[in-house]
Parts: C-alpha cells; structure tokens; sequence
C-alpha cells in the first residue's frame, strides 16, 4: 500500500469524532501524535519544537479541564509556529515535497489533511472561545 506521512493522521482522523459527532480528547491527541515524524524529516533543527509538541500532546491529556484548555492551546499555537520554521527550513516547494513524500500521493494526502484537520481544529479553538480561553497565553 502506497503511503505518506500523513498517511496514519489520515487514517486516525476517521476516529476522531464519536457517533453524535463530539471530539474525542485521546483520538485527537493520537492524531496529533501522528503527524509529529513530518517534523523528522527536517532532522536536528525541529528536534527541540517536535519535543515540545510532543509534550504538550501526552500532557493534554489530563483531567483538569482548565489545564486541558491551556494544552490545546500551547500546541496549536505551536503547531502554528513549527509551520512557520518549517517552510522557512525547507529551501523551496519542490525540496519540501521531497523530504516529506513517500510512496503515496503527497500532494493529495496533504490537501486531504489539511481539509479535514482543519474544521477539527476549528472547533476545537471554538470550544476555547466559548469558555473564554481562545486569547489566554500559554504557559
């Protein structure tokens, strides 16, 4: 079977939702999970960023809903920012595209992540909004 890296986000966002529709904390987590090895492929300088995405994913899964909501901001914010430092690293378009392909359809396999990660992360900085924690600083 033909992959990328996003293949496993891909597959993984099919669980995010419950039946009636609602994110599901660990699901969405363990997509965010699976699309930290795109930040390998630019090797040693995103090391630093990818550890602390990746601390922030394992620890947004605590119990204390305010706790929670400072988690899911930190790592949006930082996915925002690893975006940034990523297309800054990558020399051009077609560089970038080499380093992340893989056997599968990348160009595909992004614009299918990006269509449908995004309303996730949407409503996920709806949910902050809606309990007053979409402009709190991350600590």
């Amino acid at each position: 079977m033909a992959e990328t890296v996003f293949t496993p986000s891909l597959e993984g966002m099919k669980h995010v939702k419950s039946e009636n529709g609602v994110i599901l904390t660990k699901p969405f987590l363990d997509v965010c999970k699976q699309i930290l090895p795109v930040l390998d492929k630019f090797g040693a300088a995103m090391a630093l960023v990818k550890t602390d995405i990746g601390g922030n994913i394992t620890h947004g899964s605590g119990r204390s809903s305010k706790q929670d909501c400072k988690r899911f901001l930190k790592l949006h914010k930082w996915t925002s920012m690893a975006h940034k430092v990523a297309m800054k690293l990558a020399p051009n378009r077609e560089k970038f595209m080499e380093v992340i392909s893989g056997t599968g359809d990348i160009k595909a396999d992004i614009e299918k992540f990006c269509t449908t990660f995004s309303p996730l992360l949407k409503e996920n900085h709806d949910f902050l909004a809606s309990v007053g924690l979409d402009d709190m600083k991350a600590s």
